[in-house]
């Protein structure tokens, strides 16, 4: 695959992309450590989004990793894992808000701090969203790659730190135009009461489409029946 183009986020960053059919987005941990919060919509029909618990329940897993894909709430497939380094990313701790972060970390405003001041991952999300003409109505569960959230019998949810490591990389293919949102801002349940979010890597590349041999098709049969309706989109 071609690198057609590259960019930085920093830590407490936010980006927005249209990931067009036929490419894919590698997203890379630089310093490891780092949380990258994760919004999926049809571009061409924004009402078409991720849904996380029809992700889960049809491939009958807790976390993501290569070989998955990324259903929207109509049963297509809007992005597969193709390649993954860490084995595990979290679908369901969310991300946080003002007051988590102000809690957590104290107050550092803008007019404070400018560009070093406190972010969180809601705001970034609304930002990028208020891009597209889409708002607080079309938020939806994220999910959070390069980390890890264990579940214990009780249903409690706890955080595995260290997780991701220097270089760590994710890497999504579009099977569909995809409309992606993405923050780099801490995980909500990340213990370190330090704030100190981590930048990531995104490189976007050219990607042939899924074969019949394709691992993500054949997962499992759910998967084979979410490509075939995808497919059919495009028709």
């Amino acid at each position: 695959m071609s690198v057609l183009w590259k960019e930085l986020v920093h830590g407490g960053g936010m980006w927005s992309h249209v990931l067009k059919r036929g490419t894919a987005l590698r997203i890379t941990d630089i310093d490891g450590g780092a949380n990258a919060g994760v919004l999926l919509y049809n571009s061409g029909n924004p009402v078409e989004r991720y849904n996380m618990a029809d992700t889960l329940k049809a491939q009958h897993i807790a976390r993501l990793t290569a070989g998955n894909v990324l259903y929207s709430d109509m049963g297509r497939i809007l992005c597969s894992v193709v390649a993954d380094s860490l084995g595990w990313h979290d679908p369901l701790g969310g991300c946080g808000n003002a007051s988590l972060v102000a809690r957590k970390y104290g107050h550092a405003s803008y007019q404070e701090r400018q560009n070093a001041c406190y972010k969180n991952g809601k705001d970034c999300f609304l930002t990028e969203l208020g891009k597209y003409a889409l708002g607080p109505r079309d938020l939806i569960p994220n999910i959070n790659f390069f980390s890890k959230i264990a579940v214990a019998g009780d249903g409690s949810m706890h955080f595995a730190a260290p997780h991701s490591k220097p270089g760590d990389f994710v890497e999504l293919r579009a099977e569909m135009n995809t409309l992606v949102i993405l923050q780099t801002c801490p995980h909500p349940l990340d213990p370190n009461s330090v704030y100190e979010p981590k930048p990531v890597e995104l490189s976007v590349r050219t990607a042939a489409p899924a074969g019949p041999d394709d691992a993500c098709r054949n997962f499992c049969p759910e998967n084979g029946r979410g490509f075939t309706l995808t497919e059919r989109y495009f028709l």
